[in-house]
């Protein structure tokens, strides 16, 4: 999504922001693929997991920080805050 970029209404919606055959958008410098959030999501419920396996826990880790810079391009943080406090502790590591 552009700075050019303008919905028609004053709502946004999924196709607003990428339309169906786009899977990446430059925001604020950075580049964000369509699903970001979605895996971020998944991500942190299963680091968050107590079933899960510390090897894995690592690997989620390490995804979950490296979507971090998408995530407040995308002002996620303005918005949501992260209640987890081991998860919060790992996204500012």
């Amino acid at each position: 999504m552009d700075s050019q970029s303008k919905p028609n209404s004053v709502t946004m919606r999924p196709k607003d922001v990428l339309p169906d055959e786009t899977d990446r958008a430059e925001i604020n410098g950075i580049s964000v693929r369509k699903g970001t959030v979605a895996a971020f999501l998944q991500n942190a419920m299963r680091w968050s997991d107590a079933a899960t396996a510390d090897a894995d826990r690592q690997e989620l880790g390490r995804e979950i920080r490296a979507s971090i810079p998408a995530l407040r391009a995308l002002g996620i943080f303005a918005v949501f805050e992260v209640r987890d406090e081991r998860l919060r502790a790992l996204m500012t590591s």
